[in-house]
Order: C-alpha cells, then sequence, then structure tokens
C-alpha cells in the first residue's frame, strides 16, 4: 500500500494512496508547468507575440485515477494560478480547484514525509 497523499483544496482537503515515484513525476510537471506560466505572461515587446504554452494534463493510475489540468495561458502569475483535479475510484469521483503553489507544497510535504 503506498503512503497517503493530501491535498489541500480551496475547500477542504482529500487523501488518497499514491506512490513516492508518481509524486515525483508529478512535482517535475509542476515545475515545468510554473515555468510555462512565467513564459506566457512574460511581456513581449509588440510585434512579437508569445507563442501559447502547453497545457499541464498530468494522469496517475493507481489505488485511484488522479487527472490535474491547468492552462498556462490563463494565469497571469504562478501564484495566480489554480489547477483543476479530478479523483475518482469505482463508487466516487470528486472534480474541484486547487491553488498551484498549494499543490505544489503538498507534494513537497509528501515527499519529505516519505523519504
Amino acid at each position: 500500500m503506498s503512503p497517503q497523499l493530501r491535498l489541500n483544496l480551496v475547500e477542504g482537503s482529500v487523501s488518497f494512496n499514491f506512490s513516492p515515484q508518481a509524486a515525483q513525476d508529478l512535482q517535475r510537471a509542476i515545475a515545468q508547468l510554473m515555468e510555462r506560466i512565467k513564459a506566457a505572461s512574460a511581456k513581449a515587446t509588440p510585434p512579437v507575440k508569445a507563442s501559447p504554452q502547453p497545457p499541464l494534463e498530468y494522469r496517475y493510475t493507481g489505488d485511484v485515477f488522479l487527472e490535474i489540468f491547468c492552462n498556462p495561458n490563463i494565469w497571469p502569475t504562478p501564484f495566480a494560478a489554480k489547477v483543476l483535479i479530478t479523483i475518482r475510484d469505482a463508487s466516487i469521483r470528486l472534480t474541484t480547484e486547487a491553488e498551484l503553489t498549494r499543490l505544489r507544497e503538498d507534494i513537497s510535504q509528501y515527499l519529505e514525509q516519505v523519504s
């Protein structure tokens, strides 16, 4: 059984089994997303237009199915960004928002606990 990851949401939290390897993969994906948000929000001088950045579409399948989505092109900074989180298993489905920076902190805390 994998250790429990606790995600703090805008209202409340959710915990589920999550592997340390998957947490490391998600941590890397979040770091890349933050860089893409910074690139998307960088003010290019006219007439040069910044190219759209690809969204984060993270998926994990284990004891639960976890999907995290974020479009970096709509947020002014990584600190303002929110992600859409879907967690489901055979009996329940939860879809909600979380702050990107809070998600990053939750993953870091989880990795500290399991290391």
